[in-house]
Order: structure tokens, then C-alpha cells, then sequence
């Protein structure tokens, strides 16, 4: 025995200080390799839709849906287990609503619960019975647990046993606490695991509630999307990304969030606005954000004084940002100063194109990227409501902690964006402050930076939160962003915004393998899964791309998306059998669930299935055990030896 393997051995001792205690453990850890694989859920690109994300992740993406239908097919009508899986979904809302309509009373609550025992009985078969006592409430662990011993032999001698539990918590009014209870049990065995891959804000209004959510959820991990960097730049103290985040929320309504939730106040805003553009001329532009020409044109509408003021004040920041950066490649973002005022028009790469405007009062043709007095006041007062935020700071925290650029899971590679390559279908090279990098290394540069854009908050770390954002070398954005178009320019033809060559080169079942290869995946097993772009089904495009190598799972939430999409995107489960995608239709409301039992409706296509069940064995968290396994027979053997004295 080395020093080195000595002293560790004296650490695990610690814990496990007895040939008992450790070979105990060895026959623990060896049965959790037997066990199958947990539920992976898979969801991305939420965009602030709370109700719809809050569904999905109720309904594990039809998970509990399929397994009421297994269960109770030949017991329960349609509407019966429509009514359960609602229920499971909103217990605490639905019992209200059952209350009202005179259906609850005593006979119903103990059927109800028989039936909640019964499905988590069956999904607490694929842990370990130390597992699912870590996820029942500490109040009611041993009843629970009572309730969910069972066996082929033992269920008929201890029904009667479990009938009379079952009848106390009717008898002493625990029933709905217990429902309540029950129903989190199920939908946290259902799904092992979240992935939520990017985009937790921006266009619906309630992204707050989702970190709300994320943040209370059991497991997860978090592949940051560019708007998730938008806001977690904002909150690091970056003024670019204020304002891109003040712009953003402008204009899709949803500064009550900003607002209410976060506490930043945009009145100094809204006063300068008023003062400066009130009587400008109104200015026609196309209310979507996404690619030209595609999705989410809900026609047009005129721009308000408060966006013309962030919009002209985004501009001028990010010019000066761009002058400080010349090695971002940006020069071509710089247009404020070739706007043409005399003729309404813009020059832009040898082209000419008419404005919609040519009021910029606050526009100095000789300085046109300073600030005037009023623009500073306006950005000063919204860094101080940011960083004065502890909401925001509370929920960036949580990115950051629970959150990477790119996650390597069970033979899975997740990124939001893109890995960024060339024409060639070579990973670019990007300069960096740590010099020139591609592929895996660039993508670990971009996490350093925006770690240390939180710890540190210096200026270089702060500006490439925004390249981050928005640049065409960013792996979260991919594209060269057309802000300024899209705001003043009607002709969407120049909205074109040019697209890394990744998002062709996707569709390569080589150029694939060659991404995986540079993150050490191999194998017909092995994925990319993606989100950011959402996948438009009703003009024939699939989500299975390159031969089923990469997987885009944007989930298209965003009602602007709907109508191009044709559906409500897509999110995918993997289990034990393989993987599955599911097609989500639009969602309603969460009233429409409780008084309709509404569900999202999804289409099932298990695209990968395993010849045998995947057992614990073969993922990631069981490689971590096996190297548990060798630690603690190194131990036991050095107890057995002699080397080292048992307490």
C-alpha cells in the first residue's frame, strides 16, 4: 500500500470502519447496479411558457398518463383516468374542484387512494427502497412505505393490513394531505431525472416561476441556451446585456415580471422615453424575434416610445462593446453611423435599404455610440435595480450552480446551440484570451468565462457575456442576430440572419460522429441533443437528424411558434427500453385541465429500443459505483490483512 492509497483508506475508514460496514455497503451498491436505468426527461427552449412547462413536467411528458392506462384499463372508464392523471398532476386544485361538484366523500377518498398506493407501488419497483424513502415526506415515511410493501406472495396477506391504513387516514381527515402526498410520490418516480436544455426565459411572461420550479424540482442539470446567458450577463452586472434584457421584455410584454417579480424599475426609463420619442413617428416592424420569414410573424405593430429609447440605447453600448472587441469580428453590427438621414436609407454590406425612420433625436452624427445625459441616468438607474435584485441573483445562482455549456450524460452529448465549425465541416477556430480554440476546448472556454463573469465580474469576462448572447462564434447563438434590422428596416429580406455551418452539417452522419468523437462518444447508441431551433413538423422536417444521431428537441412552447411549428415542440424520455420522442400538441390552460381534464396530447415514437433492459450498470452512475466498489474492496482487504485496525 502506497502513502497516498493509505491515507485515503484512512478517509473511507471514517465512514465505513468495519469489515461489516463495508462489505454491507459492497452488497448495497452491487444490487443498485441491477436496478434499471432511471427515466431521463429531456425539455428545452421553454421560454417563459410557466403553464405549459409546469404541465409537462406534471405529466412527465405522458409518462403518468401511460402508466394509469396500464394500470387501470380494464378497471376505469376514459373519463375516470382522465380524472386520476389529473388529479396526480394539480391534487391540492383538483380536490377543490371534485369538493364543489359534491363527488368527494368518504367511499371515494379511500378508492382514491387505493389506486395512488397502487401506481406508486409499481414505479417504486425501480429504485431501491432507501431511494424512495429519501423522496417521501418525513411526516408520512412510514406509512408510506408500509403501504408500498408488497409482493406476488405477500399483497393478499397484507391487504387487509394496508385496507385499515388506508381507512385511518380517511377517519382521522388525512385524506387529502395524503393524495396531495401520494401524487408528488408518483410524478417524482416517475422521472429520475430532468435535462433542461437551455432557454428558460425571454417572449412568455412567467420565466421567474419556472426558476421557481427548476429550483424545488429533485434533479436536474441545465445546458444554458443564449437567452439564459442574456439574463445571467444582465444579472453579472453587464450593460449590453441589461439592456438586451430591458429590450426584450419591452417588447413581448413582459416587463410586469421585470417589474413585479424581480423588483427592477424601468421608470426612469419610461420618463425618458416620453420625453424624447413621445411625439416621434411611429415605426412599422413585425413583432417576431425568430428566423425571417418563418416563425412567430404575428403581423405588424408600431414601436412605442419606450422600446425606441432601449432600442437606440442597445445600439450605442454595444458599439462601443464592439470597438473595444475587434477580434469578435463584429465591424458589420456597427450601423448607427451609416445611417443616411437626408434620404431615410442605410447602407449595409454594399446595400441600400429604406429605413422606417429617421427620428433619432438622441443620435450625434458626429458621436453617434456616446450616450447622451439622459440615456446614462437611464442605464445607471437600471445596473442599480439588477444588481439590487435578490430574486434574480438568487435565480442566476442556480444556473450557475446547476448549469454548463455542455452536459456528456449516458453516452448523450447536450449543448443548447452548436459546436461552431467551418465551411469545411472542420471545428473554427476562435481567438480567445487564452489564444486560438475549437471544438471541446472553445466550448470549455465559454464556461470558464461566464463562470468568471459571475465570481469576478471584470470587463473582458462582462463583454463576452454578450458575445456569448448573440455572436456568430457563440455555441449558444450560432448566428450573426439582426437587432437593428428587425427594429427599423420593413424589409424582412434583411432580416437573413447567417447561421453557423453546424446547422447544415447536422444533418452529416460523419460530421456528427466527428462531434461526438471530440467529447469521447462513439457508438450507434450516442447523441447529440439539441434544442435552439424549432423543429418546423408541419412543412416535413424531423427532429432525427443525420440518421438518429442528433436529436432536437426545442420545445417550441412559445405560442409564436405554433402556427410554423404545427405543434407544441417536441421533448424526449429515455428509460430502461430505449429512447422515445414525444410530438406535444398546444396546451390550453391549467383551468382547462382541472374543469375539462385537458392534457397535452403527445405522439409516442420510440425510435431506439435496447435488445435487453439498460441496467444502472451501464450508465454513468454506474461507472461511479463500480469505482465505489473497488475503493471499498481495497478497504476491506486492507482490514482483512491486517494493514489497517478495524474500530
Amino acid at each position: 500500500m502506497t502513502p497516498e492509497e493509505r491515507k485515503y483508506l484512512l478517509l473511507l475508514a471514517e465512514k465505513f470502519p468495519t469489515v461489516q460496514a463495508a462489505y454491507t455497503e459492497i452488497i448495497n451498491l452491487e444490487a443498485i447496479l441491477n436496478l434499471p436505468k432511471g427515466t431521463e426527461h429531456f425539455m428545452s427552449d421553454v421560454h417563459g411558457e410557466y403553464e405549459a412547462f409546469l404541465h409537462i413536467l406534471n405529466n412527465c411528458s405522458g409518462v403518468v398518463r401511460e402508466r394509469v392506462r396500464a394500470t387501470f384499463r380494464h378497471e376505469l372508464t376514459t373519463v375516470e383516468q382522465d380524472d386520476l392523471c389529473t388529479l396526480i398532476y394539480y391534487p391540492r386544485e383538483k380536490l377543490s374542484r371534485l369538493k364543489k361538484a359534491g363527488v368527494v366523500n368518504g367511499e371515494w377518498y379511500f378508492q382514491t387512494l387505493l389506486r395512488l398506493v397502487r401506481l406508486a407501488r409499481y414505479l417504486s419497483g425501480f429504485y431501491t427502497r432507501s431511494k424512495v424513502r429519501k423522496a417521501m415526506p418525513e411526516s408520512y415515511s412510514y406509512i408510506i412505505d408500509e403501504l408500498l410493501r408488497a409482493s406476488s406472495v405477500g399483497e393478499t396477506s397484507r391487504h387487509e393490513y394496508h385496507v385499515r391504513i388506508i381507512e385511518s387516514i380517511v377517519e382521522v381527515g388525512a385524506a387529502e394531505d395524503f393524495i396531495t402526498t401520494l401524487a408528488a410520490l408518483i410524478k417524482r418516480l416517475a422521472v429520475d431525472h430532468l435535462h433542461l436544455v437551455g432557454d428558460v426565459y425571454d417572449r412568455g411572461h412567467k420565466g421567474d416561476r419556472i426558476m421557481d420550479c427548476l429550483m424545488d424540482y429533485h434533479s436536474l442539470d441545465i445546458q444554458w441556451g443564449n437567452h439564459d446567458i442574456a439574463w445571467m450577463g444582465a444579472a453579472c452586472g453587464s450593460e449590453v446585456c441589461i439592456a438586451n434584457v430591458v429590450r426584450t421584455c419591452v417588447r413581448y410584454g413582459t416587463i410586469h415580471m421585470l417589474e413585479s417579480s424581480y423588483g427592477v424599475s424601468l421608470r426612469k426609463l419610461y420618463l425618458f422615453a416620453q420625453e424624447t420619442y413621445g411625439e416621434s413617428e411611429p415605426v412599422a416592424q413585425e413583432s417576431s424575434y425568430a428566423q425571417p420569414g418563418s416563425l412567430g410573424s404575428s403581423g405588424s405593430n408600431t414601436t412605442s416610445p419606450v422600446e425606441m429609447a432601449i432600442n437606440i440605447i442597445l445600439f450605442k453600448i454595444e458599439g462601443q462593446l464592439i470597438m473595444r472587441h475587434p477580434e469578435f469580428g463584429c465591424d458589420g453590427r456597427l450601423l448607427l453611423d451609416k445611417i443616411d438621414r437626408k434620404t431615410g436609407t442605410i447602407c449595409i454590406d454594399g446595400t441600400v435599404w429604406p429605413l422606417s425612420t429617421v427620428n433619432f433625436p438622441t443620435v450625434d452624427p458626429a458621436n453617434p455610440y456616446e450616450l447622451s445625459e439622459g440615456e446614462r441616468e437611464v442605464m445607471d438607474s437600471l445596473v442599480r435595480g439588477f444588481s439590487h435584485s435578490a430574486l434574480l441573483r438568487s435565480h442566476v445562482e442556480f444556473l450557475y450552480t446547476h448549469g454548463s455549456t455542455y452536459l456528456v450524460c449516458n453516452g448523450n452529448l447536450l449543448f443548447h446551440g452548436c459546436v461552431p465549425m467551418d465551411e469545411q465541416g472542420g471545428f473554427r477556430v476562435i481567438e480567445t484570451p487564452k489564444g486560438p480554440l475549437s471544438g471541446r476546448p472553445y466550448l470549455d472556454f465559454c464556461n470558464h468565462i461566464a463562470r468568471r463573469a459571475w465570481r469576478k465580474g471584470d470587463d473582458e469576462s462582462l463583454d463576452w457575456m454578450w458575445y456569448l448572447w448573440c455572436g456568430y462564434n457563440s455555441p449558444f447563438a450560432g448566428r450573426v442576430v439582426k437587432t437593428f434590422e428587425r427594429a427599423f428596416i420593413p424589409d424582412k429580406t434583411a432580416w437573413t440572419e447567417p447561421q453557423d455551418p453546424y446547422f447544415t452539417f447536422n444533418e452529416d452522419p460523419d460530421a456528427c460522429d466527428r462531434v461526438l468523437a471530440e467529447f469521447g462518444l462513439e457508438g450507434p447508441n450516442c447523441h447529440i441533443i439539441n434544442g435552439h431551433k424549432p423543429v418546423r413538423a408541419s412543412m416535413g422536417e424531423s427532429p432525427l437528424k443525420a440518421g438518429g444521431r442528433v436529436i432536437v428537441i426545442d420545445g417550441g412552447f412559445c405560442h409564436a411558434y405554433h402556427k410554423t411549428t404545427g405543434i407544441a415542440g417536441y421533448t424526449l424520455i429515455s428509460d430502461a427500453d430505449g429512447l422515445r420522442l414525444k410530438a406535444h400538441r398546444p396546451f390550453g390552460t391549467i383551468s382547462d385541465a382541472l374543469d375539462l381534464n385537458a392534457d397535452i396530447m403527445s405522439d409516442t415514437d420510440r425510435f431506439e429500443r435496447y435488445y435487453e433492459p439498460r441496467r444502472v450498470a451501464e450508465c454513468d452512475d454506474g461507472k461511479r459505483i463500480k469505482a465505489q466498489i473497488e475503493d471499498l474492496q481495497m478497504l476491506l482487504d486492507a482490514y482483512r490483512s491486517g494493514e489497517l485496525k478495524e474500530r
